[in-house]
């Protein structure tokens, strides 16, 4: 089956959860106040595109190919983002949604998460070496077995990461989130 082939286009207001989404190869294309909820992304392939203030929740990404792609003020929940092809994954999130998703195992080196809300994502045995959060919420996000290291999570707040249990040579850490790096030994610390 030939493989429909998008590139330099913008789609606007298009609402997928009603209409089918055109399965293939989305290059430099921007979706902008898009409806994605529920829909079937699986085996479609986005390189170097925009997602403007679009709803991806639930969206099924199942084989898909994600390269270079900018999500910018998105709803994204309980994305299940360790499902899509791991080869030349990137990305990156400015002011998203993404609570209950999932990047487990996945090598996300360099990733920058920026005004993001990723309360219960698993970051579990993921490789997550010099990503940003950026004033992100991480409040229950699973971090067990995740390689950290150079990772900045200064301007991150609510996190519980276990430093026997993760990787975090030489992380940045802020001194108001020091408590999450302590957490497991039920231990207070009065803030001066």
């Amino acid at each position: 089956m030939p493989i429909t082939y998008f590139e330099d286009l913008e789609f606007l207001k298009e609402d997928f959860s009603l209409q089918p989404f055109a399965k293939g190869e989305y290059e430099s294309c921007t979706f902008r106040q898009c409806n994605f909820a529920e829909t079937e992304l699986s085996d479609c392939k986005f390189i170097n595109c925009v997602f403007e203030n679009c709803n991806l929740s639930m969206a099924k990404i199942d084989h898909t190919s994600i390269q270079d792609v900018r999500f910018l003020n998105c709803k994204m929940l309980g994305l299940k983002f360790d499902t899509c092809r791991p080869l030349g994954l990137s990305f990156s999130f400015d002011n998203c949604l993404l609570q209950h998703s999932s990047f487990y195992q996945l090598k996300i080196k360099k990733t920058i998460f920026r005004n993001c809300q990723l309360q219960e994502t698993d970051f579990a045995e993921a490789d997550l070496t010099q990503v940003i959060f950026e004033n992100c919420n991480l409040e229950k996000a699973i971090f067990d077995r995740t390689i950290l290291e150079k990772a900045d999570l200064s301007g991150a707040f609510n996190y519980s990461i276990d430093p026997e249990n993760n990787k975090i040579k030489k992380a940045r850490f802020s001194i108001h989130g020091i408590s999450g790096l302590l957490e497991k030994y039920n231990i207070y610390i009065d803030k001066a």
